[in-house]
C-alpha cells in the first residue's frame, strides 16, 4: 500500500498560484474585494499547497489575510487538519520577531482556507469541512476550530465564481478537456490527452501564455497527478473488496455456527445429547447452552 504521498512539489494549479497576477485574480474573486497591485501579494510555496498574503502598501498591516489554497481530484475530509499545519508552519517565522511572552498582543494575519475540487465523484457546490470532525469525541463548542471551504469547480458548477475568475475558469476548462480527450481515447494515450488539451487551450486564448511556456512542464505534472489519483482510486476498491471478502467470509462463518447450534439443540431435546454434552460440543459452558435452549423456539 502507499503511504499516499506525491514524488513531486507542484501540479498545475499551484504552478498557476506562483504568479501574482493569478493568485490576486483568485483572492479578489473568493473575497469580493478588488486589489488590483501585484506587490500587495507575497507568496509563500509549501510542499503541498499555496498560500499568499494580500496587505495594504501601508507600513501596518491592515488588512492582512494568510490565504491556503489547493486543488484536489480526490476527496480527502482531512484538509482543515492538513490546514492547521500549513497555518501553524507559516506564522511560526511570522511570531519569531516578536515577544509571544510579553504584554502586547502579537497580530497574525487573518486564516482563509480553500480547496477547488475538480474529481469525478459527484459532490455539492459549496460546502465546509470543520477540524471538529476529527475530533475524537464530538465537541459541541469546541475551542479549537478551522473551517476550510471546498469549491466544486467542475462542469457547471460554481460559474458564478468561475465568471468572476478567468484562472480558475481556465484551469477547469483545461482539466475537463483533458478528461473528454482521454476518454475519446479509451484511456490509452495520456500524454496525447494532455498535449490536445493544451493546444485546445491555446487555441481558444484560454490561459494561452502560461500553457505555451509550461508545455512541457504541464504535462509532466498532469501526468503525475493522474498516476497519484488512479493508484489512490485503485487502493480504495482493493480495501472495499478486502472488507467485502472479510464480510463474506464472517457470514459464512457465523451461518455455519448457528446451523451447528441448531442441529445440537435439536439433538439435545430429541434425547441424543444430554445438556452437558451439548455444551462441550459448542465449546460453551452449560448455563449458555441452557439460555440457548431457552432462546431457541420448539418446532
Amino acid at each position: 500500500m502507499s503511504n499516499g504521498n506525491r514524488e513531486y512539489k507542484s501540479d498545475v494549479f499551484s504552478m498557476l498560484m506562483e504568479d501574482k497576477r493569478n493568485a490576486l485574480s483568485v483572492y479578489n474573486a473568493l473575497n469580493n474585494t478588488n486589489y488590483t497591485n501585484f506587490d500587495d501579494v507575497e507568496i509563500v510555496t509549501l510542499e503541498k499547497g499555496i498560500s499568499l498574503t494580500v496587505r495594504n502598501d501601508a507600513a501596518f498591516i491592515v488588512d492582512a489575510a494568510l490565504s491556503v489554497y489547493e486543488h484536489q481530484s480526490t476527496i480527502c475530509p482531512n484538509m482543515p487538519v492538513r490546514n492547521l499545519i500549513y497555518y501553524t508552519t507559516i506564522v511560526k517565522p511570522l511570531v519569531k520577531k516578536h515577544n509571544i511572552f510579553g504584554r502586547k498582543l502579537v497580530k497574525i494575519p487573518i486564516p482563509k482556507f480553500a480547496v477547488f475540487y475538480n474529481g469525478d465523484e459527484d459532490q455539492p457546490e459549496e460546502y465546509n469541512l470543520r477540524l471538529s470532525d476529527a475530533f475524537e469525541q464530538k465537541a459541541d463548542n469546541p475551542e479549537l476550530e478551522l473551517i476550510c471551504k471546498v469549491y466544486n469547480i467542475n462542469y457547471g458548477k460554481n460559474r458564478e465564481l468561475l465568471e468572476k475568475c478567468p484562472v480558475l475558469k481556465g484551469y477547469m476548462y483545461f482539466v475537463d478537456a483533458v478528461k473528454q480527450y482521454y476518454s475519446i481515447m479509451n484511456h490509452d494515450d495520456l500524454e496525447l490527452a494532455i498535449h490536445k488539451a493544451i493546444d485546445l487551450c491555446i487555441k481558444n486564448d484560454i490561459l494561452a501564455d502560461f500553457f505555451s511556456e509550461n508545455r512541457n512542464e504541464v504535462v509532466k505534472v498532469t501526468t503525475m497527478d493522474y498516476t497519484f489519483d488512479k493508484q489512490i482510486t485503485m487502493e480504495r476498491i482493493e480495501a472495499r473488496e478486502e472488507g467485502h471478502e472479510a464480510g463474506l467470509k464472517q457470514g459464512l462463518q457465523q451461518g455455519l455456527q448457528q446451523g451447528r447450534e441448531v442441529e445440537i439443540i435439536g439433538s439435545i431435546r430429541a434425547g441424543d445429547y444430554s445438556i452437558e454434552r451439548g455444551a462441550e460440543k459448542l465449546g460453551i459452558s452449560v448455563d449458555e447452552m441452557l439460555q440457548k435452549l431457552a432462546d431457541s423456539p420448539v418446532e
